[in-house]
């Protein structure tokens, strides 16, 4: 199992371009990665921002952590749903490797430890 105590810090990767984005899916068959779609202007995407960061314990250790900024970036949230077949939602997290879709869930539903078992188990 993972540690309870939270990590201090995540390391997020701020996607800025739908190339950026294409590279990111196409690498994610060597480790898993997590996009984590967040509208800075709502409240409940900022809470449930911060209640995945507390929950979360393991960086990037079990995969790469990329962060959306829906407001700057509605473009490429478009395009995540394009490829992924998705519909767009805020907040939302999409776990990927490769073209399989791990996880994906939306509001409350965001789950940081669920995924961190997720992942530790596959």
């Amino acid at each position: 199992m993972f540690s309870s105590k939270k990590c201090e810090f995540l390391l997020w990767e701020h996607i800025v371009s739908v190339d950026q984005l294409r590279e990111i899916l196409k690498g994610a068959g060597e480790k898993p990665a997590l996009l984590f779609k967040h509208s800075t202007r709502c409240g409940v995407s900022s809470m449930v921002l911060r209640s995945f960061e507390n929950e979360w314990t393991t960086g990037t250790e079990l995969c790469d952590l990329y962060y959306l900024d829906l407001l700057s970036h509605r473009a490429i949230s478009n395009e995540v749903a394009g490829l992924t077949g998705i519909t767009h939602q805020s907040p939302q997290v999409i776990v990927f490797t490769g073209e399989e879709i791990l996880y994906n869930a939306t509001h409350s539903a965001i789950d940081a430890l669920k995924i961190q078992s997720l992942l530790m188990s596959s």
